[in-house]
């Protein structure tokens, strides 16, 4: 019954010391983070794309996803940036799961999360070493966000956490741009309070400190689709949901009005393929009002090197292919991106 403590944590500061920035990653997060926080405040119209695994189950594959990446930047960084996903812990509705490498560096052994902070944060370090990219990650864990603060140049707000005091507190005091998901009900008015908030200094308690925070700027929304009282997915993505996205936001005192569209999730219902049509469809809407080309900043897309999913275990283990959610394929994935570079002349 109750609580069996296993392993005592290291601090953020102790892995940070066991595995620093170099001076080449510091330089290269200072750069992206101005480059993405452009797009937020309106000085930049570049697009954003943030693609990537649904989860990152695997570090060879996805430093080899990233590298991929990196390539096609070289040729669209005129007009679009391409912030990989490496999201390495996830929410599961039930519980049960894989929970990410965070919680099991090997998804075939038991978990182990000293291990697992270890290897998330070689992971993002190794990426933007090879790459030149820094990532995007979900912050399912609030206290855990100082162990990859000086690695990250966005976050992710779930759509079961959007409504949690402590992540939107926590960010709050981020100094990076935060996507607040609008929660599974599909209620736009959570997304905007936690929008607010997080836009707000606040005074609380984290990680056996009291804090004070400055309020982050770059708070913004996600749309993710929702799901009604009888578990039918119900898109948000088309032209009169940004629409009313955008009359809802005029309403409010906020600041850098912006919105991603998650091309995932309720939005697909999770059919990974639809993700295609929905990202086209999100780039035409924006082609045809001024108003939304200035609100839509960019768009989310679940993508790895080989489509569709697999369960964990099964004979015949496809690498690159993902273990939880289905995914794009790479060569969908670098057609879809160049078809978002024409499309955003």
């Amino acid at each position: 019954m109750g609580f069996h403590f296993i392993t005592k944590l290291p601090t953020p500061a102790e892995i940070r010391e066991q595995y620093p920035v170099s001076e080449r990653v510091a330089k290269i997060k200072e750069e992206r983070d101005a480059l993405i926080r452009k797009v937020f405040t309106g000085e930049s119209d570049k697009f954003l794309v943030i693609i990537g695994p649904c989860s990152a189950d695997n570090e060879e594959a996805v430093c080899e996803y990233i590298g991929r990446l990196a390539k096609v930047q070289d040729q669209v960084g005129d007009r679009l940036v391409l912030i990989p996903r490496i999201y390495t812990n996830k929410p599961r509705t039930t519980g049960e799961g894989y929970k990410g490498l965070l919680h099991q560096p090997d998804p075939e052994k038991k978990p182990d999360v000293l291990a697992g902070l270890i290897a998330i944060r070689k992971l993002h370090l190794r990426a933007i070493e090879e790459s030149g990219l820094t990532a995007a990650d979900e912050m399912l864990y609030p206290e855990n966000w100082r162990y990859l603060s000086d690695i990250l140049s966005y976050v992710a707000i779930g759509a079961r956490s959007v409504e949690n005091q402590q992540h939107r507190l926590v960010v709050s005091g981020m100094d990076v741009p935060a996507g607040m998901k609008n929660p599974t009900s599909g209620d736009l008015s959570v997304m905007l309070n936690s929008i607010y908030a997080a836009q707000h200094p606040h005074n609380f308690i984290y990680r056996n400190w009291e804090v004070d925070t400055t309020g982050n700027p770059l708070t913004h929304a996600v749309l993710r689709g929702a799901v009604n009282k009888h578990g039918n997915c119900i898109p948000n993505y088309h032209y009169e949901d940004l629409k009313l996205l955008m009359e809802k936001y005029a309403e409010r005192n906020l600041q850098n009005p912006a919105v991603i569209v998650d091309a995932n999730h309720s939005n697909s219902n999770k059919q990974y393929i639809e993700q295609i049509r929905i990202v086209k469809e999100v780039m035409h809407s924006r082609n045809v009002n001024e108003g939304l080309k200035t609100l839509v900043k960019g768009v989310m897309i679940e993508s790895y090197l080989v489509p569709g999913c697999q369960k964990i275990g099964q004979e015949n283990h496809i690498y690159g292919k993902s273990i939880t959610d289905p995914c794009l394929g790479w060569e969908e994935s670098e057609k879809l991106i160049h078809t978002i570079y024409k499309m955003c002349e």
